[in-house]
């Protein structure tokens, strides 16, 4: 019995250590960004081409996310004011909600589930044809290729991307309340933005910069670190959307409390 605690407590300690040093790599694969970013070459073509593989692919997957976050959250949110008689805030509730919170989130975790996979399994097979090996040799710098370029377009693309899915989410729910109770335009998008603060929508949509040089950094280096064969590169594909997600809704956790340090609500 004792053995098997003592065995139990070094897996234990095995694991948290190995979290540990892997957090550490990824750290310090993530510090080469900011030290090489400035440097040349810039790859601009790889990043124009990066940035058009985000966004296109990416299109319909984002609006039909932002169309289901608007209608369903314009259904649920009227039916709980209708039970309070403030029906009338709902098109200002909905814009709160979409903009501040679940439109980010939402968008940027449905792009880490695409991206993250995407990039790790496209990295990773490199890694293990020995393709990188090859750019090393060569001397091509795979980092300012590979890396630089994946994490540049993913901080452009994000808001942007993110700002599309926040228009038609707002579009669903005024189609929603079209059908429920045939409202104006007008009245719903000047009720929606009448309360919504400039801060609010930088703040908000400018954190998703954050998440995509999360999900791409994490991807990138699930990619550069595999070691083996194809089975190998499934787990690291996985392992990028899994570890990403996570650090994107903690990174959501502080963005959201600095945001309400330096710009507390009115």
């Amino acid at each position: 019995m004792e053995q098997k605690q003592t065995t139990k407590r070094w897996l234990a300690d095995s694991v948290v250590l190995g979290g540990i040093a892997q957090f550490g790599d990824l750290v310090l694969f993530a510090s080469r960004f900011f030290v090489r970013v400035f440097r040349r070459p810039f790859e601009g073509k790889e990043i124009v081409r990066q940035m058009d593989e985000i966004g296109s692919k990416s299109f319909v997957l984002v609006a039909f996310t932002g169309f289901a976050i608007g209608v369903v959250l314009a259904m649920q949110s009227r039916t709980t004011l209708a039970r309070f008689g403030a029906e009338d805030l709902m098109p200002s509730m909905l814009a709160l909600s979409v903009f501040k919170e679940i439109g980010p989130v939402l968008t940027s975790l449905v792009l880490a589930g695409r991206l993250g996979a995407g990039i790790g399994a496209e990295i990773g097979s490199m890694r293990v044809t020995e393709q990188i090996d090859a750019l090393e040799v060569a001397a091509l710098k795979p980092y300012h290729y590979l890396v630089l370029t994946r994490v540049i377009a993913c901080i452009v693309m994000f808001p942007m991307m993110t700002m599309m899915a926040d228009m038609i989410a707002m579009s669903g729910g005024y189609l929603e309340s079209v059908i429920s109770s045939d409202l104006d335009y007008r009245v719903f998008f000047t009720n929606a933005f009448e309360s919504m603060r400039l801060s609010d929508l930088i703040i908000d949509t400018g954190k998703t910069s954050v998440f995509g040089f999360i999900v791409a950094m994490v991807s990138c280096y699930k990619g550069f670190n595999v070691r083996g064969g194809t089975r190998e590169v499934g787990q690291a594909a996985m392992q990028a959307v899994v570890l990403s997600s996570l650090l994107i809704l903690l990174a959501d956790v502080v963005v959201v409390k600095l945001s309400l340090m330096f710009f507390p609500p009115v």
